[in-house]
């Protein structure tokens, strides 16, 4: 049996170590993003811009990933 500690990060071409890098950096930002466009609904002259170019900086940091299988 695989272990699931590795064997999803395996599968995109990561260890361990470098997917719970990237997997929390990722969520980090993704949440912080998420709490400024919550900020913006409620006060739009607040983080104009900040939930877009979180998503843009997201998607590049997705593309510069390896490319393997997906679970």
């Amino acid at each position: 049996m695989l272990n699931p500690f590795t064997a999803h990060p395996a599968c995109t071409g990561q260890t361990y170590g470098q997917h719970f890098r990237f997997a929390l950096t990722f969520g980090a930002r993704m949440t912080f993003a998420g709490l400024a466009a919550a900020v913006h609904a409620l006060l739009p002259f607040l983080f104009k811009t900040t939930a877009s170019r979180a998503l843009e900086e997201l998607n590049a940091m997705r593309e510069r990933q390896p490319r393997r299988a997906v679970e």
